[in-house]
């Protein structure tokens, strides 16, 4: 059985983010989210949307099994390129494609 709360503490320390910062996006108190993450509190759909979102992830990604491949710094330049709009991505990719070159 896939443990919630375990995940949600295990992507939380991953990105240096306190469950106090999680309780503020959601307008909860840090007791709810250490509750969830004991297993003690029941994390609905929207909650854990919600909870996603301040960790940088898709819902998807949140169930996703297993660890990727990647070094931890190329997974956070991954996560952070996620959240941009299409725009911002292509912007992006065409900065890194000039720096590569020089």
């Amino acid at each position: 059985m896939f443990d919630i709360g375990s995940r949600i503490r295990e992507l939380r320390a991953e990105r240096g983010i306190s469950a106090k910062e999680i309780a503020i996006s959601l307008n909860v108190t840090p007791s709810f989210i250490s509750g969830i993450e004991k297993g003690n509190n029941k994390c609905s759909l929207e909650n854990l949307e919600r909870i996603c979102n301040v960790l940088g992830i898709t819902i998807s990604d949140f169930f996703a099994q297993g660890k990727p491949d990647l070094e931890p710094d190329l997974q956070r330049l991954l996560d952070a390129a996620k959240r941009l709009t299409p725009d911002e991505r292509e912007y992006l990719t065409k900065f890194i494609e000039a720096r590569k070159d020089e």
